[in-house]
């Protein structure tokens, strides 16, 4: 369900026990959150206001986020006004999510005044907003213009003013009649008329009530269940009933329900809310970071495989060169022969296919042996083509290689930081300078100078086997963790990791398979059947000079089909 006014009310009713709680920090971690830390008796607190569009909130959290080295001017303008001020009071409007935290701050008079923070989660139309005493705003975290589509001003030193709704309040319902009276003269889908009728009630979690409720009508009866539910849970609210149910999809966190449930004890909704929103908010991140690492990749793969077809198509051009020079050998031999005539083709005897007669193509605009220079400055022009074509085939080749195995690496990320290290490979590459010209060098410099690896380890039979999960790991598992007589594993002309078996007591034959099994399933063709698997010693793996990271030569190797571990 939506973090609706059900919701927001329940958690201000828990937010009630930070009353009495100092400001002693202000941060502002990205554009759209804000974190109050507050302090009261030795105890610590972390106030987490969040108006992003989709996860709009406001919760206690013990979630850090990392803090930007100069903090915005938002959020500098709180820390002048609240800090070290005091919280009076929490409280909302009815069901409308919009909460006032009011702060007993001391002036420059040394008088006690009070400003309010004003928290709109509204969605897209969500807000913190600064007043005064006067309620005044001071200033917000988002201007709004009537004059730029907005329904109402928020800028400094307007007066505040509540949004507008023509929602009705379901507080100020006074008895099951009335409710029926509000919403029985529509025909239209239930959930939907109750939720566009009553603020603070969302689309999923009327759904929810009127599956628990079974309401399969608008019959009076079956509304009155619905009514009777939607009281208990409202004078439920603050009690350890209420509570929060997880709702997944295909394994992943995906929503949650506002549930009755008497066996739990000391449900704590904000605990709840902070963990649901963080893990959320972690798998979004994550998502969104390596779909734009892997649209960066994929559109550089293209230009790539592009370059690699214009390449081909001027090999195939190439591989005509010595036409071109037997045009113009012929021609020479017979010139005291020909005449000077412009035509479009001669025939002459080739001496190089027992004198068989060879049609010879002219530009009609030269003499013939104009034409015969101009087949030798193409065959020349050619053969050094050739010689340029042939390097740049290999250099691309070589780039579409490492491309393809920094997309195995996407595919292979389970985290955010997998992610990063991906990115601070790409961005030490000189393919990408163009792609990331706001990166510069401090990315590589840290990653230099911070720089740590944590290998996937498998024990097994008393042997240690470990997994590089990207490139730079794979280059320093393999060249400077490995010692000389450990045994390297990587799939047959496939990417996947390197894979290094450290050879602590005498290897056998099972344990040779094992790994290159190990190998296999790390590896793009983890999901096929008779994988082939190289194997040797690292002291036989070299790293050519200028090779990208994870690129190795090896020799002394043998080969293990083997299916994935």
């Amino acid at each position: 369900m939506a973090f609706d006014g059900i919701v927001t009310k329940a958690i201000v009713t828990e937010l009630n026990n930070i009353i009495g709680t100092k400001i002693d920090k202000i941060y502002e971690p990205d554009k759209n959150t804000i974190i109050i830390g507050l302090y009261s008796s030795g105890q610590h607190y972390a106030l987490n206001i969040c108006i992003d569009a989709h996860n709009c909130r406001i919760n206690l959290t013990t979630h850090s986020k990392p803090n930007p080295l100069v903090a915005p001017n938002f959020c500098m303008l709180l820390r002048k006004h609240l800090i070290p001020g005091k919280i009076s009071s929490i409280s909302m409007n009815g069901l409308e999510r919009i909460i006032r935290i009011e702060i007993e701050t001391i002036n420059e008079f040394n008088e006690i005044e009070i400003k309010t923070l004003v928290i709109e989660l509204m969605g897209k139309h969500s807000n913190i907003i600064l007043l005064n005493k006067d309620n005044i705003v001071i200033d917000a975290m988002r201007h709004t213009n009537c004059l730029n589509n907005s329904y109402r001003d928020i800028f400094p030193s307007k007066l505040y003013t509540l949004p507008a709704s023509n929602k009705l309040d379901f507080l100020e319902i006074k008895n099951f009649e009335d409710f029926y009276s509000k919403i029985s003269n529509n025909d239209n889908d239930l959930a939907k008329n109750i939720a566009n009728t009553f603020t603070g009630f969302s689309l999923s979690f009327v759904k929810s009530a009127i599956s628990i409720c079974n309401v399969t009508s608008q019959r009076k009866d079956e509304l009155n269940k619905l009514y009777n539910y939607f009281c208990e849970i409202l004078n439920k609210i603050g009690s350890s009933e209420l509570s929060f149910e997880t709702i997944y999809k295909n394994d992943n966190i995906y929503d949650y329900s506002l549930v009755l449930n008497k066996n739990i004890t000391n449900f704590n909704l904000n605990n709840y809310i902070d963990n649901f929103y963080f893990e959320r908010e972690t798998l979004e991140n994550f998502k969104n970071k390596r779909n734009s690492i892997l649209k960066l990749i994929l559109d550089l793969l293209n230009k790539y495989q592009t370059r690699l077809l214009h390449i081909n198509s001027k090999l195939e051009e190439c591989a005509n060169m010595d036409k071109y020079k037997l045009y113009g050998e012929l021609i020479t031999a017979n010139l005291y022969r020909l005449n000077n005539n412009h035509n479009n083709f001669i025939e002459l005897e080739n001496y190089y296919d027992n004198n068989n007669l060879i049609k010879i193509p002219l530009d009609i605009k030269y003499s013939v042996n104009i034409n015969a220079k101009h087949y030798f400055k193409k065959y020349s022009k050619l053969k050094n083509a050739l010689v340029i074509v042939n390097k740049q085939k290999e250099e691309t080749e070589n780039e579409l290689n490492y491309l393809e195995s920094i997309v195995y690496e996407l595919d292979n990320c389970t985290n955010i930081e997998d992610v990063q290290n991906v990115f601070e490979e790409i961005s030490e590459n000189g393919i990408f300078k163009d792609k990331l010209k706001n990166k510069k060098k401090q990315n590589s410099k840290k990653k230099k100078t911070h720089t740590s690896f944590s290998p996937i380890e498998y024990e097994i039979d008393g042997f240690k086997i470990y997994v590089g999960r990207n490139n730079k790991e794979n280059d320093w598992l393999t060249f400077k963790f490995a010692s000389k007589n450990d045994i390297w594993f990587h799939t047959k002309d496939i990417h996947g990791s390197h894979v290094i078996l450290k050879a602590s007591q005498p290897i056998n034959d099972e344990i040779l398979i094992k790994c290159a099994q190990i190998a296999a399933k790390h590896s793009k063709a983890r999901n096929s059947s008779n994988i082939p698997v190289d194997y040797c010693k690292v002291q036989f793996v070299k790293k050519p000079a200028s090779a990208k990271p994870g690129m190795v030569i090896f020799t002394n190797n043998k080969t293990l089909n083997v299916n994935p571990f």
